[in-house]
């Protein structure tokens, strides 16, 4: 995609002089014949690759078109005309656009060949600097609430999954080590709470992402009456981008566009892992909608699905990386280097996006194998923690606590019954402090304590495991969930409206 080019000052002062365009024919109808040609045409175009904004440069023409001749800058039945072509263009779609460098000049030629020389009235009063940023920022609108909305539905079948299974018991782990029982539920909250983030981030990039750079021209404005305001509206755009050179020149939405998609995409990477290691554990089976087979080992079932997302945050990051390092050097206000800035953030966006359902549909559909959480949740003496703090409550120094059951641990071994771990924590308490366990808490109590349903019971601090206070994190959780379904339709909504009345307008004149 171009933006400015060698030959700009030419081009706006024909358009200063009379509005119009050249001859009809390919690069020469909007240029005439300087730079129409040589050995770099084909390296400087990105014609193909603006396929993906092709619908946004068409409504960036007529809402600008429309604009134009509201303010009486193009008289109304030139404007009719042009708009009249523009629907004729995009019926026979972007594979039908003539040879161009980019695919702005290749529509203004295609509406010339259609209409003739008042075909280059449509882009007075703008510069293609203008325009593709506007493009840019109309495409990825759509891509953002595509993530937006993935990532609700992931977050909707954590929390269904996770109401399931607010008391199935499973080892939580630090270091890759058994840690303290935990349950299902509180680990997949746990990933719920990371993706409601990524959709605020998300939501947070789309507010500066919806403002319009159209009018600001070249990235010194215009001495024509323009009304900006006007086009962003028509656009569905929350106000405009006000200075002109900023306009122009700015691509850092892009950056953060990509950083939030980059987040996302980790956050996934991450789920993604731990569900690939539950799976080899036995834990948990994915869905075989959600694996493959090898194609020579018969016995194999693969988490390929998974694996594939875990990979897509690698693309994503390195997204992200690219569009910095392309931007860091750059001086105001347009350069050709940010015609690359663009199209892989769309590549990315779509396929975290497709991640982040393929993550979703991997979850709602696993079976997680209760006997087997339950056997390796307490593995590892995953109930030291809390022996160590019941010896605390009982009235020890908690370091005193936490040396008398590291001790223990030495000896504990998995497979023990809570009373022969309660003989070797008694054994460890009378070598550390010279009292029994019963000077400061009862045996029972520490045979209650090494049971990690016992233990997740006692967790019920807020945000906890235990159950009550993981029936209080879903409830919060779907009411989130509801805030943000609310604020995805109330932008899709003020988006199919304004794509209405631009519609009506342009109806006005054809």
């Amino acid at each position: 995609m171009t933006d400015d080019d060698p030959d700009a000052a030419a081009d706006d002062a024909d358009e200063a002089s009379d509005g119009s365009g050249g001859a009809a024919g390919g690069d020469t109808a909007v240029r005439r014949d300087r730079f129409s040609g040589g050995p770099a045409r084909e390296f400087l175009s990105s014609l193909a690759a603006d396929e993906a904004i092709f619908e946004a440069d068409l409504a960036v023409d007529r809402a600008h078109v429309v604009m134009l001749a509201e303010q009486g800058i193009v008289d109304e039945a030139v404007a009719g005309e042009i708009l009249g072509a523009l629907d004729d263009i995009e019926a026979a779609g972007h594979g039908a656009l003539p040879d161009g460098e980019d695919v702005h000049e290749a529509i203004e030629t295609a509406v010339i060949d259609r209409i003739g020389p008042d075909g280059g009235r449509m882009h007075t009063a703008r510069s293609r600097n203008d325009e593709v940023a506007t493009c840019i920022r109309y495409r990825l609108r759509e891509d953002l609430l595509a993530a937006v909305e993935a990532t609700l539905t992931a977050r909707e079948a954590l929390v269904d999954v996770a109401g399931e299974h607010a008391e199935t018991v499973m080892p939580g782990y630090t270091h890759l080590q058994p840690a303290q029982p935990t349950t299902v539920a509180h680990y997949l909250l746990s990933y719920e709470g990371g993706l409601a983030r990524d959709a605020e981030r998300l939501l947070d990039a789309y507010d500066r992402v919806n403002r319009s750079p159209l009018g600001a021209a070249a990235f010194a404005g215009t001495p024509f009456d323009v009304d900006r305001d006007r086009t962003a509206e028509l656009l569905g755009f929350d106000g405009t981008v006000r200075n002109s050179m900023d306009a122009a020149a700015a691509r850092d939405f892009l950056a953060e566009s990509a950083g939030a998609l980059a987040t996302l995409a980790t956050t996934l990477s991450g789920l993604a892992e731990d569900l690939i290691i539950f799976s080899k554990e036995g834990l948990v089976e994915l869905s075989d909608a959600y694996s493959s087979t090898s194609s020579i080992m018969p016995q194999k079932k693969n988490p390929d699905t998974l694996e594939l997302t875990r990979g897509v945050a690698g693309d994503a990051i390195g997204e992200a990386t690219g569009t910095l390092s392309l931007l860091k050097g750059l001086p105001r206000a347009y350069n050709r280097d940010l015609q690359r800035a663009h199209a892989s953030v769309f590549e990315v966006a779509g396929d975290v996006r497709e991640a982040t359902e393929v993550a979703a549909g991997a979850v709602a559909t696993a079976d997680w194998d209760e006997a087997a959480l339950t056997a390796a949740a307490g593995e590892g003496f995953s109930t030291a923690t809390g022996v160590a703090d019941l010896l605390a409550m009982g009235g020890l120094p908690f370091r005193t606590a936490h040396e008398i059951v590291a001790a223990a641990a030495e000896a504990v071994e998995d497979g023990d019954s809570p009373d022969a771990a309660a003989a070797k924590v008694d054994e460890a308490a009378r070598k550390v402090t010279g009292e029994p366990l019963s000077a400061y808490v009862s045996r029972e109590d520490v045979e209650s304590a090494l049971d990690p349903a016992a233990s997740v019971a006692s967790r019920d601090s807020a945000g906890g495991p235990a159950p009550e206070a993981v029936a209080d994190a879903l409830a919060a959780a779907e009411a989130g969930i509801e805030t943000d379904e609310d604020a995805l339709a109330a932008e899709r909504d003020a988006l199919a409206a304004a794509s209405e009345t631009l519609e009506a307008e342009v109806d006005r004149y054809v």
